[in-house]
């Protein structure tokens, strides 16, 4: 009657059981932080960073890629670089 499914209307009645209304809302998807820069990436990027250059974002993420077999797309090495330096 309403268009919704029965596997549908069953999830979102459990999670009005488990949660209440809250558990019918919304969530954000995906990671809540940054799992790839690990404190080993950290370390790599800071040694092979060059002091007073600009950030070469695009570099030190296909460096990462060779040398630690980690892909981590060149804005998630900026922010992480940015994160640190507001400590």
């Amino acid at each position: 009657m309403f268009g919704l499914s029965r596997p549908t209307y069953y999830q979102a009645e459990a999670a009005f059981e488990r949660e209440g209304l809250a558990g019918l809302l919304p969530r954000a998807r995906g990671p809540k932080s940054a799992h790839k820069v690990t404190d080993e990436v950290m370390r790599f990027i800071e040694q092979h960073r060059h002091a007073g250059s600009p950030l070469q974002a695009h570099a030190l993420a296909a460096l990462v890629q060779t040398n630690l077999g980690v892909s981590v797309h060149p804005r998630s090495i900026e922010r992480a670089m940015a994160r640190k330096k507001k400590r």
